[in-house]
């Protein structure tokens, strides 16, 4: 039998990864952190599984001085009205954040070839190109190994994972999980201030 210390609760993760509970819940269903439920439920988290997202998140992430302090998000959403929603609700966190909106996949594709982003978040559904083959482009490039990608669509979780969106990739329902998504920028924003 494993000792205590060898595992965390998903809070005690969350506090370790600087992340939300449902971002560590996310992590675990997709498969990038591994976990086990103990007869009453409750996922077990190894130890080891968190420090070795934390070690690649060190050597993926930039420090302050070389990004400017500020994350580099860029939102591939075609709705005018979430546009505005996004626009509104990052502003109003008032978040080191630089914020760039597309409107569709060859766009995303677009941007993310002048400058990756920090994180893109994506819509699935979108004209001409959509999200699901815009990620499959940016995955398919391991110079942009190190960008977070977080899908935000009313399509079943179930059924995007089928459709081929890789694991690593964060996936949340809509209506726009903003509370998540400010957990996910906000343990990115600490991660570059730890001292390593």
């Amino acid at each position: 039998m494993m000792a205590d210390s060898e595992f965390l609760s998903t809070r005690q993760a969350a506090l370790r990864l600087g992340v939300s509970l449902g971002t560590v819940q996310n992590m675990v269903e997709s498969g990038a952190l591994e976990a086990w439920k103990t007869a009453g439920g409750h996922r077990r988290i190894p130890t080891a599984s968190v420090e070795a997202m934390l070690a690649r998140r060190r050597t993926l992430t930039p420090s302050v001085q070389e990004s400017g302090g500020q994350l580099d998000v860029l939102i591939a959403e075609d709705d005018p009205t979430l546009q505005a929603l996004y626009r509104a609700t990052f502003e109003h966190w008032n978040l080191p954040i630089k914020l760039r909106l597309v409107n569709n996949g060859f766009e995303g594709l677009m941007q993310v070839g002048q400058n990756a982003p920090d994180i893109l978040i994506a819509d699935l559904m979108m004209p001409g190109m959509d999200g699901f083959e815009m990620i499959r482009h940016l995955r398919a490039n391991p110079d942009l190994a190190r960008m977070d990608i977080i899908v935000v669509s009313a399509i079943d979780r179930e059924e995007v994972l089928h459709k081929g969106v890789p694991a690593d990739v964060t996936i949340f329902g809509k209506p726009i999980p903003f509370h998540e998504i400010k957990g996910f920028l906000l343990g990115r924003l600490a991660a570059r201030q730890r001292p390593y």
